[in-house]
Parts: structure tokens; C-alpha cells; sequence
């Protein structure tokens, strides 16, 4: 085996966060080759991040609407990137114990997509941004996104900062706080796209709880452009009493999840028993 093919497949072994983690490091890596790359060869630089920044200033994003997502991709420096992947990193270790790949994309492209539109609209509503056109860059709306789902969905959950505990509920408050406070204070823009993934988090989280999953239209947009090109499966013929019986135990199966998640609800995860651990992560694989 190749170590490309090493590479590969230790890549395929990741989960969805860890692979986010390390396409967000190589986009903030690849720039800096490429500005390499035009030094050696006397090639003249050109604003390439321009075509994937998300600007402000709509006669511009009218032309580039692929920004709403690609800005989510690239970071301004290695601070700024460190503190958003460590972010990710650890809340989707409490999100994937709980919920599926596919909610975690939900929840996180949801994210980045909330919060550049709060981006877009902040700018084009208050006259404090009147005549300013700064382009934003960063995950932090769709990190943010997971971050307070998590907050919202286990709120009594602990975690350890430094030499105490504190519940997530607090930890999630903190962070928002911060953000309101920071936005006279620069990048203004950046901190009110962070709220806008936060509110995200927030509405995904209790309307679940309620029993509605808002990602719905969106998951099956993402199913669908995965699924283009892909050849259909052939049809099988089932017995009507196996469909009968599958659907049913896939009830009491979920059933038995929401009963453990409304015990994290109102308890936190620790509350759980060894049996319960393994049926949510059993579930989570799905």
C-alpha cells in the first residue's frame, strides 16, 4: 500500500469531525504553498481568497453566492484557527455520542450558513457598518452551532476548565456573552455571525426536543447532491410482514433512544447506566 493510500484510508477512518479538522487545517495551510510557489517562479500574486471570503457588500455576493459556505473553510491566522478546531473538536465528542453523522452536518453547515446570512444582513441594516465592506472568514458560526446544541440539549452536562467543573449550560452562556460584549470592540461583523450560529444551535436543539428535527429540508437537499452520480441500488422484493416487523422494532428502538436522551435532558450523561452508553453509541454508528 501506497502512503497515499495509507493516507486515504486513515482519512476514511475518521469521524465527520476530525475530517472537517483536517480540511479546514489544509485550506489554511494550501495559501501559503501557492504564495510560495509564485515567489519561486516570479509569478505575480493575486487576491485569490477574494473568491471565497464572504463579503459584505451585496453587489459583490450577488456574484459569488458560494461564499456563504466556502468562507466557513478558511481562517485569518493560526490563533484563530487553533481556538475553532479545539472548539470542534471537543463538542462534537459529546455531540456524536449522541446524535448521528448526519444531524452533526445539520447542525454545523446549518451553522455556517445562519451565520453568514446574519453577516450579510447586519451590514446591510444597522449604519454603524455603513460604507465598511470587510470579508469574513472562519467556522466559528457553524463550531458555535454544535457548541450551544450541546449546551441546550445536556445542559447539566459537566466539563472541566482548568482546576474546576462547570455545567455546559453556564459554559454555552459564557461564550455568547462574550460575543454581545466584543462586537463594539472589532470585527463586529465576525462576533454577530457567531450569535447567528449560536441561535442555531439553540432552535435545533429545542425543537428536537419537541420532536421536530428542522434540518430536515436541508438533509435532504445534502442526500441529494451526495447521491448525483451515484448509481441507484436495484430494488429488492421484501415480504410485507418483514417491513411489518423492521418498522417496528425500529420504534421501540427510538423509542428507546428519546427515553435515554430526555435522561440526559434532565440529568446529564453521566446519569446514565453502562447499558444505556451502549445503546446511544450503538445508535450513533448508524
Amino acid at each position: 500500500m501506497s502512503r497515499v493510500e495509507q493516507l486515504r484510508s486513515r482519512f476514511g477512518r475518521f469521524n465527520i469531525a476530525e475530517k472537517l479538522i483536517v480540511i479546514n487545517i489544509l485550506c489554511f495551510v494550501a495559501p501559503f504553498f501557492v504564495r510560495t510557489l509564485l515567489f519561486l517562479f516570479q509569478v505575480p500574486s493575486f487576491p485569490i481568497g477574494s473568491y471565497f471570503d464572504l463579503s459584505p457588500d451585496l453587489s459583490v455576493f450577488i456574484y459569488q453566492p458560494w461564499t456563504l459556505v466556502t468562507y466557513g473553510f478558511l481562517h485569518g491566522s493560526i490563533g484563530h484557527i487553533l481556538w475553532n478546531m479545539l472548539l470542534l473538536y471537543y463538542a462534537s465528542q459529546f455531540f456524536l455520542n449522541l446524535f448521528s453523522t448526519q444531524r452533526f452536518i445539520n447542525v454545523y453547515f446549518m451553522g455556517i450558513l445562519i451565520g453568514g446570512l446574519v453577516f450579510l444582513l447586519s451590514y446591510a441594516i444597522f449604519p454603524a457598518f455603513e460604507g465598511q465592506y470587510p470579508a469574513m472568514v472562519g467556522a466559528s458560526a457553524g463550531v458555535m452551532a454544535v457548541l450551544i446544541f450541546c449546551c441546550t440539549y445536556m445542559p447539566y452536562q459537566e466539563i472541566r476548565l482548568l482546576f474546576f467543573n462547570v455545567k455546559l449550560m453556564y459554559f454555552g452562556i459564557g461564550l455568547v456573552v462574550l460575543d454581545v460584549l466584543q462586537i463594539p470592540a472589532g470585527n463586529a461583523g465576525g462576533h454577530l455571525a457567531h450569535i447567528g450560529g449560536a441561535a442555531l444551535g439553540y432552535l435545533y436543539a429545542t425543537q428536537l426536543q419537541k420532536g421536530n428535527d428542522i434540518g430536515s429540508p436541508f438533509e435532504r437537499i445534502w442526500v441529494a447532491l451526495s447521491s448525483l452520480g451515484q448509481s441507484k441500488p436495484k430494488m429488492k422484493t421484501v415480504y410485507r410482514s418483514s417491513k411489518k416487523k423492521q418498522a417496528k422494532t425500529n420504534l421501540s428502538e427510538q423509542e428507546r433512544i428519546d427515553r435515554i436522551l430526555d435522561k440526559i435532558s434532565a440529568s446529564g450523561y453521566d446519569s446514565l447506566t453502562k447499558e444505556e452508553k451502549a445503546v446511544l453509541f450503538k445508535a450513533g454508528k448508524k
